[in-house]
């Protein structure tokens, strides 16, 4: 789940990713700027546990590796220097879990907020080449963009 909104300030809109806090903070946010719609992608806590949980760094250059899809040329090593690739902690797939179940229990209420206001537009799926032309297509039909 990720949370959006978009926001029009003096006749120029705006998008605003990942929008976090308190329903106080979006109740603010409501007074100070029209928010026309909030974007969710819903994606299954599965999928995006697996695709994080399979991504490696190499931690002297930061290169990232994804083992579906962008994996090192040798298992376990980095393409360029042949050093040990390392998870980050977070990117484990305990830690992940609890990442995306206080991420659920943050975003709940934002997004029962907005849509007892009618302004939330869900976007389901598992790839973001299938997800992202619909977005776009909202979008541009919303703004006339």
């Amino acid at each position: 789940v990720e949370c959006g909104c978009s926001v029009r300030e003096g006749g120029k809109q705006w998008y605003q990713r990942r929008v976090r806090g308190t329903v106080s903070q979006a109740e603010e946010l409501d007074r100070n700027y029209n928010v026309d719609v909030v974007l969710n992608l819903d994606v299954p806590f599965d999928t995006i546990t697996e695709r994080i949980s399979k991504r490696w760094i190499h931690p002297g250059s930061g290169r990232t590796y994804n083992l579906d899809f962008n994996p090192p040329n040798t298992e376990g090593k980095d393409d360029i220097t042949g050093e040990d690739l390392t998870q980050r902690e977070d990117d484990k797939p305990e830690s992940v879990k609890k990442r995306l179940e206080l991420y659920s229990n943050m975003t709940k209420p934002l997004l029962d907020y907005y849509s007892d206001q009618e302004k939330v537009v869900s976007f389901s799926g598992t790839e973001t080449n299938v997800i992202w032309p619909h977005i776009q297509k909202y979008l541009a039909e919303k703004t006339g963009v």
